[in-house]
């Protein structure tokens, strides 16, 4: 069943066109991530599905009752307040022990409720913002680049913890991704976007288009031939333990 849907969206920001006959939909849990170069829309593109920006042009249509939880680019928290994890999770609404225990536990965080915010590694923020998106029991989850800035095992925990959330709770997944590697090996569906839609579909499929190669080279085609080649080790590694 399609969950959220877009039509010919075109959206401007000022008198400058970002977003020019951008359609898309997506389905019950599967994992679309969309890609593209700086300045490409993404960001426009998400918080237009959201609700928070109003096309000029185009509709968004959202199957009635639809929950969203959004994890943003990035948030910033002065380092001087004093906010513990726990209290974060109340700041938009209050949420009971149990609610908050459960979105932690989902997001990879379960004992560090009492922990300052200001404390916490790049890695443990990030999960945090993923467990107040979970608060609010989304059948669409969004996320704006959250691997940003983190390192490559930070990423790779982060996106393994993504797929254990849809795997949880069923939700589809629609992010914002630069790393293409992640993208090719986590997505069931990708949308490369530059103000428009240039191609979308597999990954492999989107990997061989013209226009994604256009837009960033040969080298990603490399990226998913060696995940697969690492995917395959990792598949003969557990088949020797297993024998």
């Amino acid at each position: 069943m399609t969950l959220l849907s877009a039509q010919n969206l075109t959206v401007h920001l000022g008198q400058v066109p970002v977003l020019e006959n951008v359609s898309l939909h997506l389905s019950e849990g599967e994992i679309v991530t969309i890609v593209g170069p700086n300045g490409s829309g993404k960001s426009t593109l998400l918080r237009t599905l959201i609700g928070a920006l109003v096309p000029e042009k185009g509709r968004v249509t959202r199957v009635p009752g639809l929950r969203i939880g959004y994890v943003p680019q990035r948030l910033h928290i002065d380092a001087s307040l004093p906010i513990t994890v726990r209290r974060f999770l109340d700041l938009t609404h209050r949420v009971s022990d149990a609610d908050a225990q459960d979105a932690l536990q989902a997001a990879g965080l379960g004992s560090l409720d009492k922990q300052q915010m200001a404390t916490l590694s790049g890695g443990q923020f990030q999960r945090v913002l993923l467990a107040r998106a979970l608060l609010e029991k989304p059948h669409v989850l969004m996320l704006d680049e959250p691997t940003q800035g983190l390192d490559q095992p930070g990423s790779a925990s982060f996106y393994r913890q993504i797929e254990a959330v849809r795997q949880d709770i069923g939700c589809a997944i629609l992010m914002v991704s630069h790393e293409l590697h992640v993208v090719m090996s986590a997505s069931d569906r990708v949308i490369c976007l530059n103000g428009h839609i240039c191609c979308e579909g597999t990954p492999d499929v989107v990997s061989a288009a013209p226009a994604y190669r256009e837009l960033f080279g040969t080298g990603t085609g490399g990226a998913l031939a060696l995940y697969r080649h690492d995917h395959d080790h990792a598949h003969d590694h557990d088949h020797t333990h297993e024998g």
